[in-house]
C-alpha cells in the first residue's frame, strides 16, 4: 500500500466504470479515501463493492450526480462539503461523446455541458476546500480529439450545426483552455491542475437519444481497438498519486509525460473568453470570473 496516498480524499467523477472505475480502484489499492461520483445508485453502488473488495480498502464512498445538471453538480458539492473537509486530488474524468444534439435539462447542449461546464463548476465549488488542503491537485481528462482545432466561440452550444467528433473536440479544446487558465489563476497556492489523453479506450462513452443500434455498434468497435480502461487510467493516476508531480502545474500529458497541446490552447485571450462564457453559462458570479 502506498503510504504516500494514505489519509488522502480523492474525488472522481464517472466512477462507475471504464476509465473512471479503474482510476478510484488504482486510488483505493494506493490507500488512499476514495469519493466516487456516479449518476445511476445500482450501477455505482455495485463498481463501490467492487472496489472494496479488490483493493481491500473500506474507505469508498459513493455520491449520486448527474453531471448534466448545474442544480445536480451544486448538490454534490453541497454534499461533498457536508461529508468531508479537506478534498486533495479531484479527477474531472466523467465526459460524453453523443451521436445525437441533445440537450440538459438547463437547455444546454449536452457534450459541452457535461465535459467543459461539469468541470468548471464542480472545481470552481470545490476550490475552497482544495486550497484549504493544499497541497493539492486537480486533473481533468482531455481528449487529442482537442487537436482539431475547432472552437466557435459564437456557438458552443452547436446551434445551428452538430458534428459529433467536432462538438465532441470542441468541448474538449475548451477543457483544456480552462485547465490552463486555472492553473495560472492557483498558482502559489499549492493547488496543480494538469490535464491528459489517457489513450484511445474501451469504454462506453458513446451514447445517443433514443438509443440506437448504431451507439451499441460504436461502442462495441472502441471496445474491440481500444486499450483498456485501466492502461487508460494510469496518468490520471500517475498526475493524482506521484510525489514528483507534486509542483508540476499547468500542463498536458500523454503516457504520463508533458506533451505540446495543440497552439491554440495556449492562447491566453481565448483561454480568457473560454473561462468567462463558462461562467456565465453556469451563472457564476462575474466578479468570481476576474482574473487576480
Amino acid at each position: 500500500m502506498d503510504t504516500y496516498m494514505q489519509g488522502k480524499i480523492c474525488l472522481v467523477t464517472g466512477a462507475n466504470s471504464g476509465i473512471g472505475k479503474a482510476t478510484a480502484l488504482g486510488l483505493a489499492q494506493m490507500g488512499a479515501t476514495v469519493v466516487m461520483v456516479c449518476r445511476d445508485r445500482a450501477r455505482g453502488e455495485a463498481a463501490q463493492s467492487e472496489i472494496k473488495a479488490k483493493s481491500g480498502n473500506t474507505a469508498v464512498d459513493l455520491l449520486l450526480a448527474d453531471l448534466s445538471s448545474q442544480q445536480a453538480v451544486r448538490q454534490l458539492a453541497e454534499e461533498f462539503k457536508q461529508r468531508y473537509s479537506q478534498l486533495h486530488v479531484l479527477i474531472n474524468n466523467a465526459g460524453v461523446f453523443n451521436l445525437t444534439r441533445r440537450e440538459t435539462v438547463d437547455g444546454l447542449e449536452m457534450t459541452f455541458a457535461v465535459n467543459q461546464l461539469a468541470p468548471f463548476l464542480l472545481t470552481n465549488l470545490l476550490l475552497d476546500v482544495l486550497k484549504a488542503s493544499a497541497p493539492a491537485r486537480i486533473v481533468n481528462v482531455d481528449s487529442d480529439a482537442h487537436e482539431g482545432g475547432y472552437i466557435n466561440m459564437d456557438d458552443l452550444q452547436s446551434a445551428t450545426s452538430y458534428k459529433p467528433m467536432r462538438s465532441y473536440g470542441q468541448s474538449k479544446l475548451a477543457l483544456l483552455l480552462y485547465s490552463y487558465e486555472l492553473a495560472r489563476r492557483l498558482q502559489g497556492t499549492g493547488v496543480t491542475v494538469n490535464a491528459l489523453h489517457p489513450g484511445f479506450v474501451g469504454t462506453n462513452i458513446a451514447q445517443g437519444y433514443p438509443p440506437r443500434p448504431v451507439h451499441t455498434v460504436t461502442n462495441f468497435i472502441m471496445s474491440l481497438i481500444g486499450i483498456s480502461p485501466e492502461e487508460g487510467a494510469k496518468t490520471s493516476l500517475y498526475l493524482a498519486t506521484l510525489p514528483e508531480v507534486e509542483g508540476v502545474t499547468g500542463k498536458y500529458f500523454v503516457k504520463s509525460a508533458p506533451k505540446q497541446s495543440h497552439a491554440l490552447s495556449y492562447d491566453e485571450s481565448l483561454q480568457q473568453r473560454i473561462w468567462d462564457e463558462s461562467a456565465k453559462l453556469v451563472h457564476w458570479p462575474v466578479e468570481a470570473s476576474m482574473r487576480p
